[in-house]
């Protein structure tokens, strides 16, 4: 878990040993205290007391941290770790936890590592998903330029790119949706498979303009809005958000697929395939269509 507002370049690092229950009040408070940016980890990773934490689609959100969490939270400076660490000593909230020590974090181009951690996407041998600071690779005849880390929806998770080698391998009709566009990259593969309408709409404002964005620096149009912007049935519709929602929102979905027109479902763990089928029963015949590290890919023809 980490929560970062600033580079880290030539900053000191204060690190805490903290119990379950203390993590979010003391993280409050360093973030109170001007840390630059606050992580939490598992003081007991790689051991046999590791604990897994995971916040997956459809179950309780994670917990605020483990029962032994290091705490690192970077300042401006060692003057400001330090004070940091004698204020934090003198609450009553931080009983049971320890400064562990502060330490110089080392200069590094942030930039340049965080950009050698992502290299071209490949979702077929022809059509990849290509950061703005890498060229394409040679045999790419397709190709999304989005960076990683901008926007939910880049091309390095398996729902995404089981939804995009769908769209590769089938042809596109004229109308599209993506329902929860996120950064409009479901949309923005459609654009250059043939579609010639696509919509993308999103709960989030920020995602409609990201996907606005994303859409304009690949040169493709389409039409970005909320959710009251996709009206009439589509050839296509493709909807990559989580099982409970999907769930939900069932009925419209499947109102909004043509004739014979093709749904294509994401975010869906294989154990909850059967509550999908259920859910979808009264409107199509959902089926598994692939599968990628536990995550599924449902479609259906209506």
């Amino acid at each position: 878990m980490n929560n970062t507002s600033a580079s880290a370049v030539g900053m000191f690092e204060l690190r805490l040993m903290c119990p379950e229950d203390r993590v979010e009040s003391v993280s409050d408070a360093l973030d109170a205290l001007d840390a630059l940016s606050v992580s939490v980890e598992d003081a007991d990773a790689q051991t046999d007391a590791e604990q897994a934490l995971f916040g997956e689609p459809g179950m309780p959100p994670p917990k605020e941290g483990w029962q032994r969490s290091r705490v690192i939270a970077l300042f401006n400076g060692e003057e400001a770790a330090l004070e940091a660490a004698s204020l934090l000593r003198a609450q009553d909230f931080f009983a049971g936890c320890e400064v562990l020590g502060t330490g110089a974090v080392v200069d590094q181009d942030w930039v340049r590592l965080t950009q050698s951690q992502f290299a071209p996407v490949e979702i077929t041998p022809e059509f990849w998903i290509v950061p703005t600071w890498h060229e394409p690779p040679e045999q790419a005849k397709q190709v999304i330029r989005l960076d990683p880390g901008l926007a939910f929806g880049t091309g390095t998770h398996p729902t995404t790119r089981m939804c995009l080698r769908w769209i590769a391998g089938h042809p596109m009709p004229s109308r599209v949706l993506d329902y929860g566009c996120g950064s409009g990259i479901l949309a923005i593969g459609a654009c250059k498979h043939g579609a010639q309408e696509v919509i993308g709409v999103d709960i989030d404002v920020a995602a409609v303009q990201s996907t606005e964005l994303n859409a304009e620096a690949n040169g493709v149009r389409l039409k970005a809005g909320l959710p009251d912007q996709a009206v009439g049935s589509f050839g296509l519709v493709l909807a990559n958000i989580l099982a409970t929602p999907l769930k939900v929102l069932a009925p419209l979905l499947c109102g909004h697929v043509a004739k014979s027109g093709h749904l294509v479902l994401a975010g869906i763990l294989d154990r909850q395939a059967d509550e999908l089928i259920a859910a979808y029963s009264p409107y199509c015949q959902l089926s598994v269509s692939d599968s990628e590290d536990g995550w599924i890919l449902m479609t259906a023809t209506i």
